[in-house]
């Protein structure tokens, strides 16, 4: 009998597409490993040059010329620099500094862990403003979201090619025709997913404001006050709650006596705070930005008046957290179908 042997033609063709749709969000959901991974020995000393593939809030991950992955671990003693000219010691750097796609050198010994204990980083200046990460993460998953399109396509031509042979069959071309839809629609979602991935990627880099708090100073003092004191607590608190948070200190005066002993006093301001946080509340140094005394520049009100004046004495502190680690992860979504 002829239906029988309809349905047997109708089940080995939904077969077929659906393995090769399988095969599809496979190629689409495949990642890249590295050559090779190093582990270094408790107590070794090594020096590694190489680029920065991967950047955690107290971690990185160089890769050397050979492919081979070293992951290095940040402390306080940590030294990062820029490299000096002759006679020349380069500048200071914060270890939130340390991007990816940098090219770098690392000096360290190796701890229980397997990584690389820094000591000291260098680096050139002109590496530092190199914006590679996007490029050094993004093509992979491109190309792969273009594979994932190529075998879509060929699927659903397949189906087409087949249910144009009989005419009897067109109740199974009908539905190949609707999984072919289905598997578009994944496939958009596919695409979808690796595009925010490469948004979530390259919003490591970014740190967004979460908290900004002002405290605020007597003329010519930079001792803390009882108020002043409860306010860093509370952000203390907010801060070590947070994940991949960073703080940036920046201390003002009024315009009361000179240009220089205006930014002095502010840098002491600076200072001040931060040793409070830190003896305080433990905060880590390598969590903080270099603070900077402005001095009198970028007053919030008039200095022609007492209150303008004491608003303008005053320690900014900006709670900032990565903006890659707020986000949530993409998730997949897939389309399947079915008949009879």
């Amino acid at each position: 009998m002829p239906i029988p042997k309809i349905r047997m033609f109708s089940s080995l063709m939904l077969a077929v597409f659906l393995s090769a749709f399988s095969v599809s969000i496979a190629l689409a959901q495949d990642t890249t490993a590295p050559a090779g991974a190093r582990s270094v020995a408790s107590g070794e000393k090594l020096k590694i040059k190489g680029v920065v593939t991967r950047r955690d809030p107290d971690t990185f991950t160089v890769r050397d010329i050979n492919g081979v992955d070293t992951i290095v671990r940040l402390d306080n003693s940590t030294s990062v620099k820029a490299k000096g000219g002759f006679l020349r010691s380069g500048a200071n750097y914060g270890q939130t500094q340390i991007l990816r796609g940098l090219n770098l050198e690392v000096e360290g010994r190796g701890n229980a862990a397997g990584e690389l204990l820094a000591t000291q980083i260098r680096f050139n200046e002109s590496d530092l403003r190199v914006a590679r990460a996007v490029e050094s993460r993004a093509a992979p998953l491109e190309d792969r979201a273009s594979n994932t399109e190529t075998k879509l396509s060929q699927v659903e031509q397949n189906a087409q090619r087949l249910s144009g042979q009989l005419d009897e069959l067109s109740a199974v071309a009908n539905t190949a025709k609707g999984g072919a839809k289905a598997a578009q629609e994944t496939a958009d979602s596919a695409i979808s997913g690796v595009n925010a991935t490469n948004d979530r990627i390259s919003a490591l880099d970014d740190y967004v404001p979460q908290n900004v708090l002002a405290v605020n100073f007597k003329t010519g003092s930079a001792v803390l006050s009882a108020d002043s004191k409860a306010k860093l607590d509370e952000l203390a608190t907010k801060a070590l709650n947070a994940k991949g948070y960073v703080l940036e200190v920046s201390g003002f005066t009024d315009t009361t006596g000179s240009v220089d002993r205006n930014r002095a006093l502010s840098q002491r301001r600076a200072d001040q705070v931060i040793r409070y946080l830190v003896e305080n509340h433990q905060i880590p140094l390598r969590r903080i930005v270099t603070p900077y005394g402005y001095g009198e520049s970028n007053p919030v009100a008039e200095n022609n008046s007492r209150e303008g004046r004491a608003q303008n004495r005053r320690v900014e502190v900006k709670l900032l957290v990565n903006k890659g680690l707020m986000q949530e992860a993409p998730k997949m979504t897939s389309s399947s179908s079915s008949g009879e």
